[in-house]
């Protein structure tokens, strides 16, 4: 899986180990909080490697499942977690700068989701499972400044569709995921005005937990979803109704 290091990437890689997967996840930068994750799925006893590689650098595709390859032996489930996301307006921003924007998003959140597919699909049993981490901002623009990033979020979207179709006589199941307000490390529940503003927007009036995601990631993955395919979920507690 990509971007298991901490935050919903984690909580997936945590749970999928705990209904008996092993795992191999990728960070950036921060190594401590990847071993950390590697750390607590060996002490469930299941087999764990932590890769460094960039998502948006498309040759390390390869090389991470190779490697990932050589620890775990197969892949039956990708999970795509790895993901940048900004606010930038293109009524304020200068071009250079909304461009950059633009590169940044797409490279890492579309372009490392391709990339990381295709390289695994040859060594991917079938029947397997490709779950992409969204955004309840493929279809929802709640703030100005979301453009790029929810864009970027919804041609993944329009990716797992497609390659349902592309990958169904081999029975392969490709969904996305597609939270709302998710406290994280980067995304605390604490007391600014935005997580204010945000908690009452949804019907629950409270955030998320990586668990309720890690929850259904672990659905997608299994047996019991055997009939979903090319669909996105929303799990925002009421955030687009």
């Amino acid at each position: 899986m990509s971007g298991g290091s901490r935050g919903i990437g984690a909580a997936i890689a945590r749970r999928l180990a705990a209904e008996g997967a092993d795992v191999a996840l990728t960070y950036v930068g921060n190594a401590d909080a990847a071993g950390r994750v590697v750390s607590a799925i060996e002490a469930v006893g299941r087999k764990a490697v932590a890769i460094k590689a960039d998502s948006s650098d498309l040759a390390a595709s390869g090389r991470t499942v190779e490697q990932a390859t050589d620890t775990l032996g197969r892949l039956d489930i990708i999970v795509h977690s790895a993901g940048v996301s900004e606010f930038i307006g293109i009524a304020e921003a200068s071009v250079a700068d909304y461009a950059d924007a633009y590169q940044r998003h797409f490279a890492v959140n579309v372009g490392g989701v391709v990339a990381l597919t295709a390289a695994a699909l040859p060594h991917m049993r079938d029947n397997g499972r490709v779950i992409i981490i969204g955004s309840v901002n493929a279809h929802q623009m709640p703030f100005p400044g979301t453009a790029v990033y929810g864009a970027s979020k919804a041609a993944a979207a329009a990716l797992a569709r497609g390659w349902a179709r592309d990958l169904g006589s081999r029975g392969i199941l490709t969904n996305v995921i597609q939270p709302g307000p998710i406290e994280t490390e980067m995304n605390p529940n604490d007391e600014r005005e935005a997580v204010k503003v945000m908690t009452a927007m949804t019907a629950l009036k409270r955030y998320g937990r990586v668990e309720e995601i890690a929850a259904l990631a672990t659905f997608l993955a299994s047996d019991e979803s055997s009939y979903i395919t090319g669909t996105t979920i929303d799990i925002d507690g009421g955030f687009s109704v």
